[in-house]
């Protein structure tokens, strides 16, 4: 018999931590976010979604900490592309918080975007797709992007430089970075960046927002 799964966090425990990060949520995005958990400790069973196994560390590390950067997009609604998605993080957590973005997943990994399928099918979030290809392959099919966003990323100036590319136009870029890739993401002239956000409970952990040098201004 295999071993029961974890059960994820309750309403009120869900609740109080994303009120630790200045996050408000409803009823309806609180069972999101334990149905989205519920999936992920499923299908981390079979397959390498998250290092993080226990439910209460991935609403912190996952969840909170996706959330948190809502409150620095420029936008509220319009196309957000996340690329290397992995799990859905951040772009899943940012749809079910801001329901009017449009927001692509992009995932090179066919189990990985299949997954990401499932999430975006069981939750019935629209203005929610998965593409199963390399980022540097897009182009028309996602562009143009109101904000490039990515989280746990290695190579910083290839996203940078495609980013600000004439096919793909966007706007804004937002990385979930450690403190000691600051200065490298941060060393590409095709973006203004603002200084970074230090992320609630965690250690050397900011979101990083970068416009793009020839946006127009509003």
């Amino acid at each position: 018999m295999s071993p029961a799964l974890p059960v994820p966090p309750s309403s009120d425990t869900i609740r109080r931590a994303l009120a630790e990060f200045s996050v408000a949520v409803d009823d309806t995005q609180i069972q999101q976010i334990q149905r989205y958990m519920a999936l992920l400790l499923k299908w981390n069973d079979a397959m390498n979604l998250t290092a993080i196994q226990d439910p209460l560390e991935i609403l912190y590390r996952h969840f909170c900490e996706s959330m948190f950067g809502a409150a620095l997009l420029p936008v509220g609604h319009g196309r957000l592309a996340d690329v290397g998605s992995g799990g859905g993080f951040p772009g899943l957590p940012l749809k079910i918080l801001r329901p009017d973005l449009e927001v692509c997943l992009i995932e090179s990994n066919v189990k990985k975007a299949t997954f990401l399928a499932e999430v975006v099918r069981e939750l019935g979030l629209p203005g929610a797709r998965v593409l199963v290809s390399r980022y540097e392959e897009l182009g028309e099919e996602i562009a143009p992007l109101d904000v490039a966003c990515s989280r746990a990323l290695g190579d910083f100036g290839r996203f940078l430089s495609w980013a600000a590319s004439e096919r793909i136009g966007a706007r804004t870029v937002v990385l979930w970075i450690g403190g000691r890739d600051l200065d490298e993401a941060r060393s590409s002239k095709d973006w203004g960046w603002y200084e970074p956000v230090a992320i609630p409970q965690s250690l050397r952990r900011f979101i990083l927002v970068g416009t793009h040098a020839e946006a127009p201004t509003e």
